[in-house]
């Protein structure tokens, strides 16, 4: 613009390359739209006697990560409601203790209780970490996000796991 006045197609480096701005912006949001949408997926998963079998991702679960996740205030925060046997911080007794979990629970049924515990006990204050279906007071933020990434729920279940109970 030049004093108010178009100055014509040759300041427009879109428009003299031919592409229609309106176009581009419309692609461009487009996918990113869909980018958030894949990003925001829910892996399908199939519960099954009280289990999910299937693990929700390829890469095979982290016990590092996972007890890094499950430590951690903010992130997994299962400390809040859980003692974690070999996390020092000062931890919540809501929920059970987890020393032994992984004598005691298959991964399956870990999985299930990490994805969505009311599947298997409706009235627990337990949250789930990957369902976003039938919440209710969620922050404005945080509605069709889960707690977790599928690949965070198998790193959790790949810590959980390690958690057995010491041999006699």
């Amino acid at each position: 613009m030049r004093g108010g006045q178009y100055a014509g197609p040759e300041s427009r480096p879109l428009a003299r390359a031919g592409l229609n701005v309106r176009a581009i912006l419309f692609i461009a949001c487009a996918a990113a739209c869909c980018n958030l949408a894949a990003a925001q997926a829910l892996v399908p998963f199939q519960v099954v006697n009280g289990e999910i079998r299937a693990p929700l991702t390829a890469t095979p679960g982290d016990p590092a990560r996972g007890r890094l996740i499950a430590s951690d205030r903010n992130e997994g925060a299962c400390v809040l409601c859980h003692v974690l046997p070999d996390v020092d911080a000062r931890a919540g007794n809501i929920g059970p203790a987890l020393a032994g979990v992984g004598s005691r629970l298959s991964a399956g049924q870990l999985r299930l209780r990490v994805v969505d515990p009311t599947r298997l006990q409706p009235d627990t204050v337990m949250p789930a970490y990957y369902r976003v279906e039938g919440l209710h007071d969620v922050a404005a933020a945080y509605r069709g996000k889960p707690v977790l990434t599928a690949q965070q729920v198998e790193d959790v279940v790949a810590y959980l796991g390690t958690l057995k109970q010491p041999s006699k």
